[in-house]
């Protein structure tokens, strides 16, 4: 005789670390960061939302890990054999494709950094041409923070102008966006490149660079 209940308690799905960062970052490119909220992530991964604090003592926390999901591809740009201009000028290009590839990305890792709760994205291959070809690593220091600003502000700068066109905000769109903006179609042109490559430009004339 089959003495089991006839309506067996439905197993619990024990969730992992890395199940509640794909979690966040569905929400996030679905919904964008305000709907990135702890009760909406509890009902994505069908739990309480305070069984999450047993993997993030905070909601910061949380998307600090979700920030350094977004920007792990950063550490597999190849600098190989480049200057250190060129090297931050192809880094600033992979930390944008990186920022552009989910919804508010730009916004949510520009907290994260600001509160350090992330490292800086360029600094440690910067770093490491720095030594390569025996150049200042306090000018790479400061070209990482250079590119970075730059890439992090340009691209909230475009998220939020996209954000405003998918709500038919940009009636004149000339208003919102400076003369030649580079879109997300346009990779490597327009005021972006311009930007980049004159923070490259500065670089190569350095005396630090020279010396």
């Amino acid at each position: 005789m089959d003495e089991r209940p006839a309506n067996p308690a439905p197993r619990r799905v024990r969730r992992t670390k890395a199940d509640v960062v794909d979690a966040a970052l569905g929400i996030l490119d679905d919904q964008g960061l305000p709907d990135l909220t702890m009760r909406r992530l509890g009902d994505v991964l069908g739990v309480q939302p305070s069984a999450l604090y047993w993997h993030f003592d905070s909601k910061q926390a949380l998307l600090a890990a979700v920030s350094a999901r977004i920007l792990a591809p950063m550490a597999r740009a190849g600098t190989e054999g480049l200057s250190l201009p060129a090297a931050a000028s192809a880094l600033g290009t992979r930390l944008r494709d990186c920022l552009l590839a989910y919804r508010d990305g730009a916004e949510l890792v520009s907290s994260s950094l600001a509160l350090g709760l992330v490292d800086s994205p360029l600094h440690p291959q910067l770093a490491a041409v720095a030594r390569r070809e025996a150049v200042s690593e306090s000018l790479a220091r400061t070209a990482a923070e250079a590119v970075t600003h730059l890439v992090v502000g340009y691209v909230f700068q475009e998220q939020q102008r996209l954000q405003a066109d998918a709500l038919g905000l940009l009636a004149a769109p000339g208003a919102l966006a400076p003369e030649g903006a580079l879109s997300p179609a346009e990779p490597g042109g327009g005021d972006f490149a311009a930007a980049l490559a004159l923070i490259a430009t500065g670089l190569a004339a350095s005396p630090a660079a020279a010396a």
